[in-house]
């Protein structure tokens, strides 16, 4: 059982629609462990943001099953706005720095592709380091024509997919033969 439910880490929820790339956005460093409190504090003031957040199960010292739903990029929501949403969300209280994002289409192809990996289903993992190996393109399964590269880590075969403007992404296990060379 999660010790809190679960909160939207979307608003609004066609926030990714390729017809909105061309939007600001800004990658928002929270300060420690405020990342739920200015998710609350935009979605009250309607103020466009992504942070994803992933399940994570474990055992309490007391041996019960926990939930708890972490963000994937710790410190950082991504907002999307003007000026005036950005002012807003600094005023929050919440925030350490608002850093503008130069490519704003390639950040939302990134935050795209982590939240079909989210919504896959499989296990994942958050990586905070990027290993270097060669990218490939998921033929077949869930996660089919998600694009990545491939690492091992503890002797499985996983597809990395990276948000490039933070170094940082996540990564999920998969079958060699479900994947094919990319450029």
């Amino acid at each position: 059982m999660p010790l809190l439910a679960r909160e939207p880490d979307l608003f609004p929820d066609t926030l990714l629609d390729p017809k909105q790339e061309r939007s600001s956005w800004w990658a928002v460093y929270t300060l420690a462990r405020r990342e739920k409190e200015l998710m609350r504090q935009l979605r009250r003031q309607s103020i466009g943001f992504y942070s994803p957040v992933y399940e994570q199960v474990y055992r309490s010292p007391a041996g019960r099953l926990r939930t708890s739903y972490l963000p994937l990029f710790p410190s950082y929501v991504f907002v999307r706005g003007d000026e005036m949403d950005r002012y807003h969300t600094v005023s929050t209280g919440c925030v350490s720095r608002c850093i503008e994002v130069p490519d704003t289409f390639a950040l939302v192809q990134d935050l795209r592709r982590i939240r079909d990996l989210l919504a896959s289903g499989l296990d994942i993992t958050a990586e905070s380091q990027l290993i270097p190996g060669q990218r490939v393109r998921v033929k077949n399964g869930p996660l089919a024509g998600q694009i990545g590269t491939v690492h091992q880590r503890r002797g499985q075969m996983r597809l990395l997919v990276t948000v490039n403007f933070l170094q940082q992404g996540a990564s999920a296990e998969i079958e060699g033969f479900d994947l094919e060379p990319w450029n």
